[in-house]
């Protein structure tokens, strides 16, 4: 006899009903949004392409003026600057080059997400008629499909209405190929890699099969034996420790540097930054350790980096607002830019977070003006957010904690205070000393 299909309570299915209808509005609502979003971005870089059109002499100069607005933007929103400066460029394409699409979003036929897969691929043809055949058949395609669907339809519409060829186009795509960080949570990052899909396919190939084959070794006759080892990763697991083995110990296989650079390219060893509390150092708590100022990491980890580092500063902060008193090192550097260095974690534009190793220590109030080269007048900047405050009306002044007051072209104000670069909670039992 078959089984009975279930039955389900009323009351249930009402719950379910309104909860699909209110999704299906807030979807509605956030794209009506999005749309409006867009033309305000738009409208906000037309302005700083007007006034960049009076500045003709550097390139620099005009972009001073997107910068600083894109910056004026990241601080209104608490975005980054980096972050609105791409989605201005990103709106001003959409108003310009795919009012369809930018309409269906506005109507709400189609999502923000369906909206980036057109724009991110369409842009691609720059023939104007070519490129309203593409948008029209997509945006239609999208109205009834999901994302992905809509993504891979596009892709066939883009090879059918493309005047180039796939091998001409990867002959200038394979210029873009580029590795970026991205941090995670619970002391994890992503390492991502963009290059030639044949390559990076062979990588994941040649990882797979190099972890299948640590996983076909035989287990262990018996675990008594004390060298007995049983290995119990997922392959997910083997694959990713396999690339950093690779990535961390290997050396390229092609070495123009080794007449140049002692050891060559295998020489170069991996370099950051590591914040240990020194009750971490000890093993006394497990708590605060940090690399880079960002991203947490577990306290093994931070111990072993301590153990094996050629050199390291003691950092002494106040015990309630955590804000930087001293440093001091092993091996002496100039003090004060390790004072700043170790005070100020990262850029201390507000959103940035570059490390201090990629930023200059900048006077906040001009040394040519008669800044003093002192630590309550410098503070980190990367070089874009240096350039800002240098070719633009943004200021900075810095207070007697650290905290840097930023002023906007419009006259906002924001502070950034300085990072707590050792800050963690003590365990419930404290050690005896």
């Amino acid at each position: 006899m078959p089984d009975r299909p279930p039955v389900f309570d009323d009351r249930e299915d009402a719950v379910l009903t309104d909860a699909v209808a209110a999704l299906v509005e807030s979807e509605r609502a956030l794209a009506e949004l999005e749309a409006a979003r867009v033309v305000q971005f738009a409208a906000a870089i037309r302005v700083a392409l007007e006034r960049s059109r009076n500045r003709p002499r550097a390139v620099q100069e005009r972009e001073m003026a997107l910068r600083s607005i894109a910056a004026e933007i990241g601080v209104a929103l608490r975005w980054n600057d980096r972050t609105v400066q791409r989605r201005l460029g990103e709106a001003l394409q959409l108003v310009d080059d795919f009012p369809a699409t930018l309409r269906a979003l506005a109507e709400a036929r189609i999502s923000a997400r369906h909206v980036a897969v057109i724009r991110d691929l369409g842009v691609e043809l720059e023939d104007r008629a070519a490129r309203a055949s593409f948008e029209s058949r997509v945006v239609e395609r999208a109205a009834t499909d999901t994302v992905a669907g809509t993504r891979a339809f596009a892709r066939a519409v883009l090879e059918e209405l493309h005047p180039l060829s796939i091998s001409e186009r990867f002959a200038h795509a394979e210029q873009q190929r580029r590795v970026w960080i991205d941090d995670d949570v619970d002391g994890m990052a992503r390492l991502g890699v963009l290059d030639g899909a044949a390559k990076i396919r062979a990588m994941y190939d040649r990882l797979t099969r190099q972890a299948r084959a640590i996983r076909a070794l035989p287990r262990p006759e018996s675990m008594d034996d004390p060298d007995a080892v049983e290995d119990r990763r997922a392959i997910d697991q083997v694959r990713a420790d396999l690339l950093c083995d690779l990535v961390l110990t290997g050396q390229p296989a092609i070495d123009a540097t080794t007449d140049t650079l002692p050891g060559g390219l295998g020489a170069i060893r991996a370099h950051v930054s590591v914040v240990v509390p020194a009750l971490t150092a000890a093993g006394a708590s497990d708590r605060g350790a940090s690399i880079d100022g960002q991203s947490p990491i577990d306290a093994d980890t931070a111990r072993r980096l301590l153990a094996g580092a050629p050199a390291w500063e003691r950092v002494v902060t106040h015990p309630v607002t955590g804000a930087v008193l001293a440093v001091d090192r092993y091996r002496p550097s100039p003090a004060i830019q390790r004072f700043v260095r170790a005070r100020d974690v990262h850029c201390r534009f507000p959103g940035c977070r570059q490390p201090p190793r990629r930023c200059d220590l900048d006077h906040n109030h001009d040394h040519a003006r008669g800044g003093p080269t002192a630590a309550d007048n410098l503070s980190c900047l990367c070089t874009r957010h240096h350039t800002l405050k240098t070719e633009t009306p943004w200021t900075a002044r810095q207070r007697p904690d650290g905290s840097i007051q930023w002023t906007s072209p419009l006259g906002r104000s924001v502070t950034d205070r300085p990072e707590r670069s050792v800050a963690f909670a003590p365990e419930p039992d404290p050690p005896p000393f």
